[in-house]
């Protein structure tokens, strides 16, 4: 009984990843925080005719009482939705660069393009590590997570919005390859923000999580952040922690290309 108690907790820790602007609640084994769900009524409106070649996306404010918010305004309620665009993500460590099929994720891409725009991420920490044996990942995003030790942070923190996933993975045998670069969430729908996850292995989650694309540069980078472990902060209730290998991403910007 105690085996297959243990073995239904794992199943149920997979569920979740990180999510962002809402109370958090952490579950152990997993390495991930989940936070409540977040109300997605009082939705800003916007044009239901989109001119050709964009797409009209919805940025539903962040209710009173959840995580910490930086507030940089909003993108534009129509974005495009063909051709591609660059992710650069310029890390204390080294580069990183990410193409982005506009065709898949325009909402998020143009919300990505936004936030960089505005500096959103520079000067921020990557600040949890998971390495576990099939779900090794390292979660960024978190516009507070600054400070010696993070103390600026509880792992909450993003932009003033959410917005509605994309791009679902398919795959169910791999949706999220070494390599990808995927939107956090809390689990409910509409509720994407701007913390994100980048595989340094094949990892197996729910398929609930945007796929924002793949990096084309840097996945070495990953690899060795994860493989250098973590700081155990959360080892009694989440398990994982801080990277021990800091990781500060001074800019990331998009670009259509």
């Amino acid at each position: 009984m105690a085996e297959r108690a243990t073995a239904a907790k794992k199943r149920r820790q997979r569920q979740a990843i990180i999510g962002s602007a809402a109370a958090v609640v952490i579950i152990a084994g997993a390495a991930v925080w989940i936070v409540t769900a977040m109300r997605d009524d009082h939705k800003k409106s916007t044009s239901t005719a989109a001119p050709a070649g964009t797409v009209a996306c919805t940025w539903t404010p962040v209710q009173p009482g959840g995580g910490k918010v930086k507030d940089v305004g909003t993108p534009p309620p129509n974005v495009p939705n063909t051709g591609t665009s660059v992710m650069t993500i310029a890390t204390n460590l080294g580069t990183m660069t990410a193409k982005l099929d506009l065709s898949k994720v325009p909402c998020t891409g143009a919300s990505f393009m936004h936030l960089g725009s505005k500096s959103f991420f520079n000067d921020t920490k990557c600040h949890r590590v998971v390495n576990e044996p099939s779900f090794k990942v390292l979660q960024c995003g978190d516009p507070f997570a600054k400070g010696k030790g993070y103390r600026e942070t509880d792992g909450t923190g993003g932009p003033s919005y959410t917005m509605a996933e994309e791009n679902l993975p398919t795959d169910q045998n791999n949706p999220y390859p070494a390599g990808s670069i995927a939107m956090a969430n809390t689990g409910q729908p509409n509720s994407t923000g701007s913390q994100f996850f980048l595989c340094a292995e094949d990892t197996k989650l729910p398929p609930n999580y945007t796929l924002v694309g793949g990096l084309t540069s840097g996945l070495d980078i990953v690899k060795k952040i994860v493989a250098a472990g973590d700081d155990g902060a959360f080892k009694a209730q989440a398990g994982g922690g801080h990277p021990k290998l800091e990781t500060v991403i001074k800019t990331l910007t998009v670009a259509q290309s």
